[in-house]
């Protein structure tokens, strides 16, 4: 992992970003691309015509440079390799254009303050058809502990929780403790033993935390969890079932886009 993707735009969540992918770059010693996403405005029915968007379109691109000149003058004294790339379109769409050769995209979840983005969708449309691992970080956030950090990975033994898990273990190896969580519902194929083998050939030993109740909501007891160990983020797979299904059934990846209080690391 050395090649981080970072969202820039000037919304309630760059901060948040901007720290969190600041630390996972100078952990992994890595090389962070900044992408500045001027994003074309939404003009409905009767009101469209082509002078109003370009004015509306001309306030973004002057509030983005602007956002440009401030982050581009933190960034000469942050004491990591980093590019700018400016893009015009939707969050969305522009992050999935930029996602080659990327190994990891930094995000948000949900944005807890009134916004016009729609961050939680964004993420989701990003996770799933970028194929790439992402950190969807709190709005909040100041930063992300990676040193000695408490790490707990959400095992179902799916394909997405394999691939956050592979993605995750540059990182999991300088957490101070991971925890493997499995809820034990009779449909694990592949049981945490397993994942706690493989993280043990990387030099992760981790503790297995296993559920056994029946009818325990998955996406409560990994916010009972990371607030009972102190977790520092979590590592899961995103969107196992179709967008709609965990839209209309409230699932776990939709549950924790919205409410998680600590950074997310997603992989579809």
């Amino acid at each position: 992992m050395k090649n981080i993707l970072l969202l820039v735009h000037d919304d309630e969540g760059q901060e948040a970003r901007l720290q969190a992918a600041l630390d996972v770059t100078r952990a992994v010693e890595g090389h962070l691309t900044c992408l500045d996403v001027t994003v074309l405005p939404l003009v409905a029915g009767d009101y469209w015509n082509a002078e109003a968007t370009e004015m509306l379109l001309e306030v973004e691109r002057t509030r983005e440079t602007a956002n440009r000149s401030e982050v581009e003058a933190r960034l000469q004294y942050e004491g990591i390799s980093w590019d700018w790339v400016d893009a015009t379109g939707g969050l969305a769409s522009c992050l999935q254009r930029a996602a080659t050769l990327s190994e990891l995209i930094v995000v948000n979840r949900r944005l807890d303050s009134y916004s016009t983005s729609d961050m939680r969708s964004v993420t989701a449309d990003v996770v799933i058809k970028s194929r790439k691992p992402i950190l969807a970080v709190p709005e909040k956030a100041k930063g992300l502990k990676l040193l000695d950090a408490n790490a707990l990975v959400a095992w179902n033994g799916s394909p997405e929780s394999d691939a956050a898990l592979q993605a995750a273990v540059p990182l999991l190896r300088m957490a101070h403790r991971v925890v493997l969580l499995e809820v034990d519902d009779g449909s694990v194929e592949v049981p945490a033993e397993k994942a706690a083998t493989f993280l043990s050939r990387h030099g992760v030993h981790a503790l297995i935390v296993r559920e056994t109740r029946k009818h325990v909501i998955p996406e409560a007891l990994i916010l009972d969890e990371i607030k009972r160990l102190g977790i520092d983020y979590v590592v899961m797979g995103g969107f196992g079932h179709s967008r709609f299904v965990e839209a209309l059934m409230g699932g776990v990846s939709r549950k924790m886009l919205t409410v998680s209080p600590v950074p997310l690391l997603l992989a579809h």
